[in-house]
């Protein structure tokens, strides 16, 4: 089930981060960035208070992070995501622990989390050793002797270069 996220009420819920560091946000993303590797789930978190001429949106794979300009809160942004997404919503799991966020999520029957229970779902994903990671993107059942042998066999097979 993908999330979408209310960025700095996360932010506010997680002692390794605090709102008043000039790269919480980003702080936050790799934080983010390593849960959707390792869960294999899809993010969107939105952040207020976006800085003029930066981008409104970034791609991390699995992890889209939206900057709200000013004029429009990411509590907005969030409200109309969910709208857009419709029935799809009920899908989604909304992060946040601002009652009106809140309140658009389940009026749109997507799940709820606290940003507290979801940061203590992020340390523990994160507190794992990287070895329980299961990325499906892996190919299985390839061995080092097979390895081997294929680069033997592609680099015999270089064009000779005339000397």
């Amino acid at each position: 089930m993908p999330y979408i996220i209310d960025g700095h009420n996360l932010i506010g819920q997680m002692p390794e981060l605090s709102l008043a560091e000039i790269e919480d946000e980003q702080q936050l993303i790799e934080i983010l960035k390593e849960f959707c590797l390792r869960e294999q789930r899809s993010v969107e978190v939105y952040f207020d208070n976006a800085p003029p001429g930066g981008p409104r949106a970034r791609n991390y794979g699995r992890l889209r992070a939206f900057f709200c300009r000013a004029g429009k809160s990411a509590d907005q942004a969030i409200a109309e995501r969910l709208h857009r997404l419709g029935k799809e919503a009920r899908n989604w799991t909304v992060v946040s622990s601002d009652r009106q966020v809140q309140a658009s999520a389940k009026a749109m029957r997507a799940n709820v989390l606290t940003a507290v229970e979801f940061a203590r779902q992020l340390r523990q994903t994160t507190s794992r050793p990287k070895t329980q990671i299961h990325d499906k993107t892996e190919p299985s059942g390839v061995n080092s002797e097979e390895v081997d042998y294929w680069l033997k066999v592609f680099k015999n097979d270089q064009p000779k270069n005339p000397s």
